[in-house]
């Protein structure tokens, strides 16, 4: 079957060409996006991603394309089209189509474009029995990691990396050498006391909808917890490293620039905490 994608009031084959040249989105990265994972159905945390495009938005000065209302039956209605049942549902807002030029017209028109395509069920399971190894790589985002823009540069050159050395992710380091977050993932840590730590959610990260969902779960788990920075250094002497995303939730880390993290399988923390997102969501 044919996958079919939402383009500005038209679902058609994803095949055919439907985005203008003077899009903004296009021409500048003049826009933002919103990953929504799809089990059983069912979009995950649904009103957190809307909530984050609002933020996103509205720290971009763009008006939001249509309605919540309106926008929740577009979503449903591509998921529908392609018959997703496990797997991800895709949202980009760029700013509009005008000649091109750096100053916008805050009357454009905003461009709405919606995809969902499956992943198989059967790779989380094999991330949370495995682990996954990452690499280090200097963080060079701009200033404003906190809008989920699509301006991903940096971060596609930082996958790359993890690419050519041959690993699933890459955590970006900043001048300080602190971890700040991974290339599509947050990033924790168990430390060496035992305290769960991930960096505070300030301009100089995304803040996770996973992550904010296991912020909540934190506390009735009974585990000793930081909202608080983490070197590198850190990261490779602690007893756990795992990241977050909504793609997968928890990304068990056992490996960091090829030295092995812990007992060098996913731990327990990883574990609980996978499961109580999935108790959230079920």
């Amino acid at each position: 079957m044919s996958r079919i994608a939402y383009i500005d009031g038209v679902y058609q084959p994803l095949n055919i060409p439907g985005i203008l040249v003077e899009d903004r989105g296009y021409q500048f990265a003049d826009g933002v996006y919103e990953v929504c994972a799809i089990r059983g159905g069912k979009l995950l945390d649904e009103a957190r991603h809307l909530d984050r495009l609002d933020y996103s938005l509205a720290a971009l000065d763009m008006p939001p394309p249509m309605s919540r209302p309106a926008l929740q039956q577009v979503m449903r209605e591509t998921l529908r089209r392609n018959r997703v049942r496990e797997g991800i549902l895709y949202m980009q807002v760029s700013r509009g189509v005008a000649p091109r030029e750096h100053m916008f017209n805050p009357e454009l028109k905003p461009v709405l474009v919606i995809t969902a395509r499956p992943i198989a069920a059967e790779r989380r399971t094999q991330i949370m029995k495995k682990g996954i190894s990452v690499v280090s790589v200097p963080d060079q985002r701009w200033a404003r990691c906190d809008i989920k823009s699509i301006s991903l540069l940096p971060n596609v050159l930082a996958r790359q990396s993890a690419r050519n050395a041959k690993v699933q992710e890459a955590w970006q380091i900043d001048g300080q050498g602190m971890v700040t977050e991974g290339a599509a993932t947050n990033a924790w840590i168990v430390d060496a006391k035992d305290v769960l730590r991930t960096r505070p959610a300030t301009h100089e990260i995304l803040n996770g909808i996973v992550r904010q969902v296991l912020l909540d779960c934190v506390a009735d788990l009974g585990l000793k917890f930081e909202e608080k920075p983490f070197s590198l250094n850190e990261a490779l002497a602690a007893k756990e490293c795992f990241s977050t995303a909504s793609t997968m939730s928890v990304f068990p880390v056992i490996e960091i620039d090829g030295q092995i993290i812990g007992a060098g399988k996913p731990g327990d923390v990883a574990k609980k905490l996978s499961d109580a997102y999935d108790a959230v969501e079920a």
